[in-house]
This record gives structure tokens, sequence and C-alpha cells, in this order.
């Protein structure tokens, strides 16, 4: 089972037990416990996570963090619970009070089922206010997904997963500021556009008109583009099933095209009477094609008795040696045939032999 799929089960499993989960505690071990195992780490293992860490601040001894995922010996994220029906309020969190005490670059703050990751992009050992990754497990969207995957214990390094936040950051907040124009855009938007394309003075109720000019627009925009993507795909898989249809209709007339002659039927017969000494006549199928007829053993096209040439102005056998190299003779009549008796009692006796091997 992959990473995406074992999250989306987790999702599952606290969707059905959460209205069971009455405290703090239960949630730790319900919800937060095996998330931390799905990131790869050993829970009982405190060389990987420390449960109670302590991170004593000035002349507050004795401070403790709910968990702190370990490597070489210093923690690497901290980790602090809440009740899963309790809101997370980053300014009475305990990370704030404790980051800047340890080596720790991230803190997570989790009450089970929203999940906020926070660094210092803002100043050196300070955890920012803002995280720069969060997500609902119960409603997890594949990017977020792989976001996630490189904080696995597999794939974890500071380095990268630092490289990377800025941006994520930021462009998580750029989507929510987004989201905001798209329901009801803000008069410094509605102006941008208005003063491009009215060429009045923007006066109150001129904005006004806009404002409502610019919510429609944005929504229509949007369904267009939605309308103009499921269309393209819906003609690419048009195309594709075009494609299959004429590849199916062509197959299906060069089949019409082949015409078994009552002379490869007749070789056909030539070939099972010459193994059945050492063979089930069952096991000797012919298939025809339209440049030559095929006798094979077991209907396998990988194991060709011989072929026959018998439409051209010469006929031919292709005899196969134990490399399954065709050599290619010219018989005046099939009745030539069993003069190749030998050889197409060898090549049987080739395929029979690796099988049982």
């Amino acid at each position: 089972m992959d990473f995406k799929d074992e999250i989306k089960l987790f999702a599952e499993r606290v969707e059905k037990l959460k209205d069971q989960i009455q405290t703090e505690e239960a949630t730790k071990n319900a919800f937060i416990m095996p998330f931390i195992k799905l990131l790869g780490y050993d829970v009982f293992n405190p060389f990987e996570v420390m449960p109670e860490f302590i991170a004593d601040i000035g002349i507050k001894k004795g401070e403790k963090v709910d968990y702190a995922i370990m490597k070489d010996g210093q923690p690497t994220i901290l980790v602090e619970c809440k009740h899963w029906g309790e809101s997370l309020d980053p300014h009475n969190s305990q990370l704030f009070r404790y980051f800047h005490t340890t080596s720790a670059k991230f803190g997570l703050l989790s009450n089970g089922i929203i999940y906020r990751l926070y660094t210092d992009l803002v100043q050196p050992n300070k955890m920012d206010e803002k995280p720069f990754f969060e997500f609902n497990v119960t409603d997890i969207k594949d990017n977020q997904v792989e976001e996630l995957k490189k904080f696995h214990k597999s794939y974890f390094d500071v380095d990268s997963i630092q490289n990377t936040a800025s941006d994520l950051k930021y462009m998580n907040e750029l989507k929510a500021l987004i989201n905001v124009e798209f329901q009801t855009p803000t008069d410094g938007l509605v102006r941008h556009f208005a003063k491009q394309i009215y060429p009045g003075m923007l006066t109150t109720r001129v904005v006004e008109t806009f404002s409502n000019l610019t919510k429609r627009s944005l929504q229509q925009y949007v369904n267009d583009l939605i309308t103009e993507r499921l269309h393209s795909a819906l003609k690419k898989e048009s195309e594709e099933t075009a494609v299959a249809v004429q590849q199916e209709t062509t197959a299906a007339a060069e089949d019409n095209r082949i015409e078994t002659t009552a002379e490869e039927l007749e070789a056909y017969q030539i070939v099972k009477a010459i193994l059945r000494q050492k063979i089930k006549h069952n096991r000797i199928v012919h298939r025809d094609a339209q440049s030559y007829f095929a006798i094979l053993l077991d209907d396998n096209n990988r194991k060709p008795i011989c072929r026959l040439y018998l439409n051209g102005s010469k006929r031919y056998i292709g005899i196969f040696d134990e490399q399954k190299k065709e050599t290619k003779i010219e018989i005046l009549t099939v009745d030539d045939i069993f003069l190749h008796a030998e050889a197409l009692v060898k090549t049987v006796e080739t395929y029979d032999k690796a099988a049982s091997e």
C-alpha cells in the first residue's frame, strides 16, 4: 500500500472515531500517534519519538511538549496536540514558547484533524505566526499528500523542506486571497479592472456597478475554463476512442481478407499426421495470416512448429531451430512437407523439453 492510500485509510478512521474521542489524551492515542507512525516513525522508540519532551525556558524548568520527533539525538519536529474539537489558536500555543529553546526546525500543531506545520521563515529561531503548510486530513488533496510525504522518515530532509517552505507558505496565502477576491472582489481589484475599461470617473456608483460585474466575470471565467478543460478532455477521449475503433476496424478488415485455402488445410493435416506419433493431435493448431499459414503447438504464438507460404509463385516451408530462428525452404508440393518430418518432430520435442525443465 502506498503512502497516499495509507493517508486515505487514516482519514476514514478519523472520521469514524472522532465522535467517540472525548479528551485530549484520547486524541493523542487515537489520532496523533497513528499519524506519526504513518510518517514512518516508531512511536514506541524514544530515540525516534520522545513523548513529554522537556524544553526548559529560562528559569522555568520541566516545561514539556507533547512529542518531539528525533533525529541523531536531537529534536527536529516539535508536536503539540489539542482535542479534536478544539480550535487551533497558535498564539496560545506552547510551540511558540518552546521553539527557540531547542534545535527543532519545525513545529506541528494538530487536533488530529487539522494539521499545521510551522518553521522560522521570518526570523531565525523564532517560529512564524502563520503555518507554511496546513491541511485537513479528512479532506486532504493529492498535492497536499505529496507535500506531506516530504516529512516521512524515508524522505525527510530539513534543508530541502525549508527551501520549499517559503514558496508553499506564500502560495497558500495567495490562494486564500484569490478565493476571497472571487467571492467578494475588493475595492482595489474592482478599481484595477474598471479604470482600464471605463472611460469616465470612477464614482462610488460606478465602482458598485463594476463590483458586481467583476464578480460575475470572474465566476464566468472560471466556468468557461472548466468547460474548456472538460471539452478538451472529452475531445481527447473521443479521438483516442476513434483511433481504437479504426485499429479494430483495420484488423477486422485484414482478417476478412484472409482466406484459408484447401491446400493450406491439406498441409495442416500432413503436419498433424507427422506429429501424431509424438503428441496428441489436439495440441496442433493453425492460424492463417495474410502472408503465411502458421502451425503452432498448444495454440501458442511463441511455439511455432512451422510456417507455410503457399500463395505465391513459389511454395516454401519455414522450419524453426532451437533459437526459434526460421529457415525458409522451397517445396514443390505440400507432399514435400514429409521430407522435413524429422525437423518438425525435433522442434516439438524442444518445446516440451523446455517446458519440463
